[in-house]
């Protein structure tokens, strides 16, 4: 246990007492304290009192610069997750696509947190979800295409929604095995570090080995760029990139992965340049392949390509039927369990971010749960089915939004803010597009960096739970899968517990879903 998670615990007497889990009922007329009216006039004083802010405890200048701290700790994901898409939407312009669609997500997203939560916390396109939609689902050998998989993601809201109205998804958080849980952001954690280590170039393919460590031999004759973009000088720059950010985070430095992003970028391009000079061909295609385009094309690619796409073209399955042993039950199975894998995905992540972030702002009430927890899950179930009509991969709650809860952001107004700048950002994707595969990399395997901290979670005394959440992390990263590895994991627990005389430790949930990812195994 941290240090951080033991004063949380010892401080929560005083959590019960803080008057910001009462912000939306304090009555006006009741005699409250001075320090409870707004000190504004006219039209800023209705605003306060909408959000609270004063109430709370809060000031305009604090909501603001909580909200600009959070966007600039999450806004990476504008350029990471366009970086991810571009590679399955098609069209002419699909970076612009779905940097756009990425922005509306967030956007819608954030709003809901503002007015409808009225939280400090922001939403945008989930990692580990995008890349499980591009990387296993789209790009895996499924026979799924980008609509297809927006389809899976429109379910995964509607299926949200109903099991937040319903308040079944509490039960199914529950219904998966401890192992699998926190093996979860382990496993998704590698997989997204594993793909930027690719993206980079730092890890390659090997004929033996399957995969190598990039070669840094410049006496060997290596390619200092590639004509693919990749070789030694972007993989320097990538792990330049990650080692920045990880002093700038230990420096507390705000928006640290953006400015690593910023940093490694700048970096890339002084290279490229002096590789110019010296006559490299790869750094030459790097500078003619720019191509500074008008913003509002990206709308138009985005308008063309992902918007709505789920409807007019998300049902097609042609493809999908193409494929030798697919047919109409394979589909129903395969429906079915990444249907799920979303679910849990976005399950354990948000409701996971929800506790963390709120926790540090002493937005619990006194049960110790997330105050209007509730309409913040509603909050994420609308903005990803939003997202999907948008083009984009599942929206959740940010764990980056801590960032703006720890400057001080108390309420709806810190999210206000995120989503105006968010706004802005939508119109600054050629300058974005110039961000290179090698800049983003370095996001990516800090992501990674971070997640790993589940991994102490697991109880590696306990030998079944330690196979169980080995097999877990491990089939995602080197099977490529996020959703064969959550299978593998629960279908692991049930053969445990089977074999150990705890059949009574499994319950009838986590034997339908163990069943279904069996079904998906041997008959997809």
């Amino acid at each position: 246990m941290s240090e951080e998670t033991k004063e949380e615990q010892v401080s929560e007497p005083e959590v019960k007492e803080e008057p910001v889990t009462e912000v939306a009922e304090v009555s006006e007329t009741d005699g409250a304290a001075a320090l409870t009216q707004s000190p504004h006039k006219g039209f800023l004083a209705k605003v306060d009192n909408y959000f609270g802010i004063t109430k709370s405890g809060s000031k305009y200048r604090t909501e603001i610069v909580a909200g600009l701290t959070t966007f600039m700790a999450m806004v990476y994901i504008l350029m990471v997750n366009a970086g991810m898409f571009k590679l399955v939407i098609g069209g002419s312009d699909p970076y612009g696509a779905s940097y756009i669609a990425t922005a509306i997500g967030a956007i819608v997203g954030t709003l809901l947190m503002a007015f409808l939560a009225k939280m400090p916390l922001a939403q945008a396109s989930g990692m580990g979800v995008n890349a499980f939609i591009v990387y296993t689902l789209c790009l895996g050998g499924t026979g799924l295409t980008y609509a297809n998989c927006m389809v899976f993601t429109l379910l995964d809201g509607v299926i949200f929604l109903l099991l937040t109205a319903t308040g079944l998804r509490q039960k199914i958080f529950h219904a998966i095995p401890a192992g699998v849980r926190h093996a979860i952001p382990v496993g998704i954690g590698l997989f997204i570090a594993f793909i930027g280590l690719q993206n980079a170039g730092i890890v390659v393919n090997n004929d033996s080995t399957l995969v190598s460590f990039i070669s840094f031999n410049v006496l060997g004759g290596g390619d200092f760029v590639t004509l693919d973009g990749k070789g030694m000088m972007p993989a320097l720059v990538a792990l330049l990139g990650v080692i920045a950010i990880a002093i700038l985070s230990k420096k507390n430095v705000k928006g640290a992965i953006l400015w690593g992003i910023l940093g490694s970028a700048v970096l890339y391009y002084i290279l490229a340049g002096i590789g110019y000079a010296a006559g490299s061909k790869g750094c030459e295609l790097i500078f003619n392949s720019i191509d500074i385009k008008n913003p509002f094309d990206a709308f138009a690619a985005w308008g063309k390509d992902s918007a709505g796409v789920v409807f007019y073209e998300g049902f097609d399955f042609s493809k999908y039927f193409g494929m030798e042993g697919h047919n109409a039950g394979t589909l129903v199975v395969l429906l079915i369990t990444t249907a799920l894998s979303l679910c849990m995905i976005d399950m354990f992540d948000t409701i996971g971010t929800l506790y963390g972030a709120c926790a540090k702002g002493n937005l619990l009430d006194e049960k110790g749960v997330p105050i209007r927890m509730n309409r913040m899950l509603l909050s994420d179930a609308i903005a990803t089915c939003t997202g999907a009509v948008a083009g984009t991969s599942t929206v959740t709650t940010f764990v980056e939004a801590s960032a703006g809860v720890a400057a001080g952001g108390k309420t709806g107004f810190t999210a206000l803010v995120v989503a105006a700048c968010f706004f802005v950002a939508m119109f600054l994707s050629p300058i974005a597009q110039l961000i290179p595969s090698a800049a983003t990399a370095t996001a990516l395997i800090w992501v990674g960096v971070l997640m790993m901290t589940s991994v102490v979670k697991v109880d590696w005394e306990d030998a079944g739970e330690a196979i169980v959440a080995f097999l877990t992390f491990i089939t995602m990263v080197l099977g490529y899968s996020i959703s064969h590895g959550i299978g593998i994991g629960i279908i692991a627990f049930i053969l445990v517990k089977l074999c150990t005389g705890k059949i009574k430790e499994i319950s009838i949930a986590t034997w339908i879903i163990g069943v279904l990812f069996l079904a998906t195994f041997l008959l997809t």
